[in-house]
């Protein structure tokens, strides 16, 4: 059975959860909402390894290797927690700023995030 984690806290869970989710039987992604960005997790690497943004975009991210993983910022900003194979999770960048980040489990597998703030040309 497919998990997907959210962001953390009340705000970040209306932002992430459409009204009623109730969780998904079967593997599906179709009560995700849309991203500005999709970070893969495949052969022990972020693809894309580094991604710009603005404030208040979206980013999900998806585990398709056959370990877990997770996206934990190096400034505990925040933090997928335990990714199974097949799982995702979405997360609200609200504020702007370079955002460097790693899987606990894997510590070599590392990854930039910038975000630009809202507006701002890339």
């Amino acid at each position: 059975m497919q998990r997907h984690f959210f962001a953390a806290g009340a705000l970040a869970a209306a932002l992430t959860m459409p009204a009623g989710y109730a969780g998904a039987a079967e593997p599906s992604t179709a009560h995700l909402l849309p991203s500005a960005v999709t970070i893969h997790i495949k052969d022990f690497k972020y693809r894309p390894n580094q991604v710009t943004i603005h404030a208040g975009d979206r980013v999900t991210f998806i585990n398709d290797d056959s370990e877990a993983h997770t996206a934990t910022s190096d400034d505990t900003s925040f933090d997928s927690e335990g990714l199974d194979s097949g799982d995702t999770w979405q997360h609200v960048f609200a504020k702007p700023g370079t955002y460097r980040y790693f899987c606990e489990l894997h510590p070599y597998m590392k990854a930039t995030l910038v975000v630009l703030p809202a507006g701002a040309p890339r």
